[in-house]
């Protein structure tokens, strides 16, 4: 058991860690501890089925799993009063946990659905989980894919899951690690009096595996296809060290310098050259060996040859030329910082703990990667790269659109064996009757914990800061808001905010963009821009005590972006081709299908990203005159919140922007812009080749300002709110057709659509479509009970309290009551707002807004295999070829 104390937060996180990951998989059921780690959440002999979903959202918390290559991880976030409660739970997985048909086979049906999903409905899925590793490893289990295949997990039996709980999961196996807000004394006994008595696995199965991966002597190129990939992909493959080796900093600080952020070489030789769309490079080790990979998504225009060129002239210059001082600075600090993020709260430094720890067995291995990482030096960096990336060594790669050829890219080294597990011994349990069950622990003591103070102070300009001090970690985000946003776009041009924003940092204030990429990553800062519908943000991180230099660059961008001509042609292409890629995935295109059809011709209608036609319309000038006219003092707001004072951060707003002006007149209100609700309807865009479909379901709204929002918002957590919700309970739980289900109310300045959504097969499109428009109406029809409102009152501030405890989650919150005229204190009265909301309230709300003859519907998909069975719910099905979508447009391109 670890525990970290944070008397900071109201909360507290358990996580149990088991030392069983996907590399224990048995012969023929690749992707079983995946499996397994559905399972163990699922029923024990005091919870029915699913029951710990209630457990932590009925009171605020949130949970879930993982599974890796070397560990499985069980964990919530609680308020800190239910921690007994949670060591419960975790009790009951351990000892009692009951695994029966019920269980095996919907656990098994949702895990198929994850695969389409996560890996054969995305264009590149294939690529990283079934042909990197395939010809990353020779010998060592993890060449096998962790997520599993349809065709071992079908063979899969309930024997089989039986053998696996009582070979590999047991206390010996298991490190709790406890974070959070809790009492020392009281926690050890709690942990005695749950865990204690709990044997050691009877019939032990060892977790050490004897395979070593021997070295790669001979080069081998492959060439991978599939049925969905719209650019191809080039790249070569190394094996790599373990972890907590001696070559593991280094190959870390080698992977940054190759590719992290946009001062990196391979963004600098493919990316701003825009021969690439995209380039990656990596070292991923574990506990039975490691890779490294380094590869392109190429340009549609580039020729693939020339990309590998390149690509293999990088990886031989860092072979055999010494890294630069500034590149190894650079290099650790966005690594340390990227650390120091992740430690802002008590749940993020339990994980940190726990990755570094099963990977290590050393409790402090988090920190001793941290120091050795400050150690590395340039010599240390060209060793390890010229060890491991040996040209004999190498494995080529390219990844194509095409017929699927897996007997074309197969590893030749023979395919490793793997354990066969004894047949089960133990009697299986089931759940007790209601009237048996043991009792659950009562909740402690709620702790009191003060919430930050939030300083409000307008600069002379007109700017409005907010500040907050919300942990003790030296770390801070600024966050700027600006008007504009998608709204502000003509649909000829949609796109132009966003690249106003996202561009800004390619050239400002005499600054070029690999200047500014470099000042900002050698202080450990990062920026991100974005516009979203009603606004446009930037975002800056960085450790405290570079925030004021690095202040200095986000406010140069943001008072005199200037949009250098090559720069803006190279990533206005790039973003063409990123549309490419994203339109062969039915999720995405799902999306971006529901605005034209929800809001028609109207503002709201517009794509943020812009579209592939009207991103070839947008001209450099474009770019400026938006910023001239949207990003204006007297509409800026400007957030500080994380390990700095809020005095402190109110002064350095004031140094940054305080004598910013401007020529301009303020920007005038972009007023209708969700225009008038049309006719409910019912698009399917028809994409053949989709692994999967993608359903959306929206109703109109009201604004963030409204009324019935707060309301509406409660409502919606019946609906969709997380695990908890009916959505998720109908189509994942009962019927296990898809990987989940949920909705959501998006905040805007003028009115919104609730939104469902989920992915599943093609051919159960229109089951989970009739599934939707059941739930609405019983929404909208259903009184609600006073205990249920209650619970999701909880759900809904816990979601909230926990996202004000990093400055990230801080800021978004705050942000958003800004851009739509509500003042940030209300920040800390939501939970006294929800408590306003009565349940008749909350279902008069759902009867004026949710019904299934007021919801639009967008399905994507291969509409051959459902839909006979869709028209059959709703027949008047407009049916447009994805190959003729026009998404600039309410009608799609339908009959034009």
């Amino acid at each position: 058991m670890i525990a970290i104390q944070d008397d900071s937060t109201a909360d507290v996180t358990t996580s149990m860690w088991y030392d069983v990951g996907s590399k224990l998989d048995p012969e023929g059921r690749s992707g079983f501890a995946h499996l397994f780690e559905h399972i163990l959440s699922r029923k024990t002999l005091n919870m029915p089925y699913n029951q710990i979903y209630g457990l932590t959202a009925d009171v605020g918390g949130t949970r879930n799993a993982s599974n890796g290559p070397d560990r499985t991880n069980y964990f919530e976030t609680v308020p800190a009063e239910y921690l007994e409660r949670m060591l419960w739970t975790h009790r009951e997985r351990m000892a009692f946990p009951v695994v029966d048909e019920e269980v095996f086979n919907r656990e098994r049906d949702v895990v198929k659905e994850e695969l389409r999903q996560r890996v054969l409905a995305p264009p590149y899925g294939r690529f990283q989980r079934f042909v990197l590793p395939e010809n990353a490893y020779d010998t060592t289990a993890y060449r096998r894919p962790g997520i599993g295949s349809i065709e071992e997990l079908d063979a899969a039996t309930l024997e089989d899951a039986l053998a696996f709980h009582e070979a590999y999961y047991g206390p010996d196996t298991a490190t709790l690690i406890v974070a959070g807000n809790f009492e020392m004394a009281d926690l050890r006994a709690m942990v005695a009096e749950y865990f204690a008595d709990i044997p050691r696995r009877e019939n032990p199965m060892p977790l050490e595996l004897t395979a070593e991966e021997p070295k790669r002597t001979e080069p081998r190129t492959i060439v991978a296809r599939a049925p969905n990939v719209p650019l191809p992909v080039r790249g070569t493959l190394w094996k790599g060290p373990k972890a907590a080796t001696q070559d593991t900093a280094a190959l870390e600080v080698l992977s940054a310098i190759m590719a992290r952020g946009d001062n990196s070489r391979l963004n600098e030789a493919l990316v701003r050259t825009g021969k690439a769309v995209d380039a990656s490079f990596y070292y991923s080790d574990g506990e039975e060996a490691g890779m490294i990979a380094g590869f392109a998504i190429t340009n549609p225009t580039a020729d693939a040859a020339e990309v590998k060129a390149i690509l293999d002239a990088e990886f031989a210059k860092i072979r055999t030329a010494p890294v630069t001082a500034a590149e190894l600075r650079e290099a650790k600090n966005e690594i340390l910082s990227s650390a120091l993020r992740s430690r802002e709260t008590a749940r993020g430094r339990a994980f940190e703990l726990g990755e570094a720890l099963v990977a290590t067995g050393d409790p402090k291995a988090a920190d001793k990667r941290l120091e050795a990482i400050a150690a590395v030096t340039v010599e240390d960096v060209q060793r390890a790269a010229a060890e491991w990336l040996d040209p004999q060594g190498r494995v080529d790669l390219a990844y194509e659109e095409g017929k699927e050829n897996p007997s074309e890219w197969a590893n030749p080294a023979p395919f490793p064996t793997f354990r066969t597990l004894p047949e089960p011994t133990r009697t299986p349990l089931a759940v007790r009757p209601e009237a048996e069950r043991d009792p659950l622990p009562q909740p402690g003591l709620k702790p009191s914990v003060e919430a930050p103070a939030i300083v409000e102070r307008t600069l002379a300009n007109g700017i409005e800061i907010v500040a907050a001090q919300t942990g003790e970690v030296p770390f801070a985000t600024m966050t700027v808001l600006v008007p504009g946003g998608a709204k502000s776009d003509s649909r000829a041009k949609a796109g132009v905010a966003n690249l106003a924003a996202s561009l800004a940092d390619k050239g400002a204030g005499g600054m070029g963009a690999q200047d500014i990429a470099a000042r900002l990553e050698s202080l450990g800062a990062s920026v991100g821009a974005t516009a979203g519908t009603d606004g446009s943000f930037f975002s800056l991180t960085a450790p405290v005590a570079n925030m004021e230099e690095a202040g200095r660059i986000l406010a140069t961008m943001i008072r005199s972006a200037d949009y250098p001509a090559e720069e803006f042609e190279r990533e206005r292409k790039r973003e063409i081709d990123s549309l490419e890629v994203a339109l062969k995935d039915p999720g995405a295109m799902a999306q971006m299908v529901s605005r034209p059809v929800f809001y028609g011709d109207a503002p709201y209608g517009s794509q943020p990203g812009g579209t592939q036609q009207s991103l070839a319309a947008i001209t450099r000038q474009d770019l400026l005159e938006h910023r001239q006219t949207y990003w204006h003092p007297a509409q800026t707001k400007v957030i500080v919140s994380g390990g700095i004072s809020a005095d402190r951060a109110v002064a350095l707003a004031n140094t940054l922007f305080g004598d910013w002006t401007s020529s301009m007149p303020v920007p005038p209100a972009i007023t209708e812009a969700a225009g008038k609700a049309g006719p409910v309807r019912t698009v399917v865009i028809d994409l053949p080749d989709a692994g999967q479909a993608a359903v959306y379901a929206g109703m109109r709204a009201p604004s963030r300002s409204s009324e019935d929002y707060v309301a509406l918002e409660l409502a919606n957590s019946i609906l969709g709110g997380g695990s908890s919700g009916r959505l998720f309970e109908e189509v994942r739980t009962k019927r296990s057709i898809s990987y989940g289900a949920g909705s959501g109310l998006p905040a805007r300045a003028d009115e919104a659509y609730l939104i469902a959504s989920s992915q599943t097969q093609n051919s159960t499109a229109d089951e989970v479509v009739q599934v939707f428009l059941d739930e609405f109406d019983r929404l909208g029809s259903e009184p609600f009970a006073a205990d249920l409102v209650d619970t999701l009152r909880l759900y809904l501030t816990g979601g909230y309290g926990r996202s004000l405890e990093t400055s990230s989650g801080f800021n978004n919150i705050v942000a958003e009551f800004l851009m739509y005229g509500l003042e940030p204190s209300e920040a800390a009265r939501y939970a006294s707002e929800l408590q306003g909301v009565t349940p008749e309230a909350a279902s008069a709300a759902a009867a004026k807004y949710v019904s299934a003859d007021m919801a639009t519907i967008v399905v994507v998909g291969n509409a051959a295999e459902f839909i006979d069975d869709l028209r059959a719910i709703r027949p008047d099905v407009e049916v447009i070829p994805a190959a003729e979508l026009d998404l600039s447009r309410g009608h799609l391109g339908a009959g034009m």
